[in-house]
């Protein structure tokens, strides 16, 4: 396997890599799925809640971009992977009165049907998903190498290099908070670590609950009724180590939204959500910025050059920064960067890497650095 030659090679087997593998197995089955981990989805993607759910406030592209993947995720999870997903819709709570009053202001913008019910307001299209099984699912008939730790890349004779022993024409990164295959300034990526937890409890739940965490509906596993909490966000790392703090914020806030009976908790798990710094994802070609900026210098003052001119690697392509709201978006932006390599289909330029290339160079520029 490490000695044939690719036509693409994914590095990173998240919810984000497994909907880039799914997607791509539709054109192209001479390609690698690689991930450090032994199994797939081991980090924060199986360790998410996967609550599937609007995206509510007054009209902004965040947001128009969050509820246009919903529709799309959860129609084509219903349709591909039934047995993986439950419907089952959402109670949003206001967390306070300012909460509240800022619904209030959203009303004639929300995007989806809703009635009040229990304090908050229903959304039937919210739904959840198994996410480890979903991942796996997707992958299941994909050629993949786990455990396997990329160091380094580079290109040289019209092919990409995984560790002077594997060999590409394209690499697509999907590595969530680590970026540190390509240096680049532009390419932030925050981690913000979170954690859930299932519990065992004679509490019956119907649906899923948001206020201050989400809770799930409950399942029945090994004759007992389990319900899943998550998640905690924490930006240091230290925070989020502290196990027991971490539990017991989840079973205050979840207790804040429904009593909950003799909770027992049987399982939690961890990881770090992948977010850029402006929220919107990274989809599609990685802007080379020394050969971008050696051509066009007045980018760093503000001057406007058309992103078509931008110098990008060869054959490097990117899909980052989905958040804490990766199975809405990931299969959403997977078949749109799928799309762009093999139909020519053109990616919205905000979720593109450029917006934030500009940005950086006008930012490192003001401190005198370029």
């Amino acid at each position: 396997m490490i000695n044939k030659q690719y036509d693409y090679v994914i590095i990173g087997a998240g919810i984000a890599g497994s909907s880039v593998a799914y997607w791509l197995d539709k054109y192209n089955d001479n390609f690698l799925l690689i991930d450090k981990n032994s199994t797939i989805a081991n980090e924060a993607s199986g360790a998410a809640g996967a609550f599937l759910s609007p995206l509510l406030g007054k009209p902004n592209p965040f947001k128009d971009l969050v509820n246009k993947a919903l529709v799309y995720s959860v129609d084509f999870y219903k349709q591909n992977f039934p047995e993986l997903i439950d419907n089952c819709g959402t109670t949003r709570i206001p967390k306070n009165l300012i909460d509240q009053e800022k619904f209030q202001s959203y009303k004639p913008y929300i995007d989806f049907k809703y009635h009040q019910q229990e304090g908050g307001y229903y959304f039937p299209i919210a739904s959840i998903v198994k996410s480890k099984q979903l991942c796996e699912a997707m992958t299941k008939n994909i050629n993949k190498l786990l455990e396997y730790e990329v160091n380094n890349i580079y290109y040289k004779d019209n092919l990409w290099h995984i560790n002077n022993q594997i060999k590409t024409k394209n690499i697509i990164l999907t590595t969530g908070y680590l970026t540190n295959l390509i240096d680049e300034f532009y390419l932030k990526i925050r981690a913000v670590w979170g954690r859930r937890i299932d519990i065992q409890t004679p509490t019956i739940t119907t649906h899923n609950y948001h206020k201050a965490c989400s809770v799930s509906k409950s399942y029945i596993k090994d004759n007992q009724n389990i319900i899943s909490i998550g998640a905690t966000h924490h930006r240091d790392y230290q925070s989020y180590c502290n196990k027991q703090d971490n539990f017991n914020e989840l079973l205050q806030k979840a207790n804040d939204i429904i009593p909950i009976q003799n909770p027992k908790i049987i399982a939690n798990y961890g990881g770090a959500r992948a977010c850029s710094v402006d929220y919107f994802p990274l989809v599609g070609k990685i802007i080379n910025s020394s050969q971008t900026l050696k051509e066009f210098p007045h980018i760093a003052n503000g001057t406007y050059v058309n992103p078509n001119r931008f110098t990008t690697y060869p054959n490097l392509y990117i899909l980052n920064g989905v958040g804490g709201r990766g199975f809405v978006l990931s299969i959403y932006l997977a078949n749109l960067l799928i799309k762009s390599i093999y139909e020519n289909i053109s990616l919205d330029k905000k979720i593109e890497s450029y917006r934030l290339f500009v940005k950086e160079a006008r930012k490192i520029k003001q401190k005198g650095k370029i």
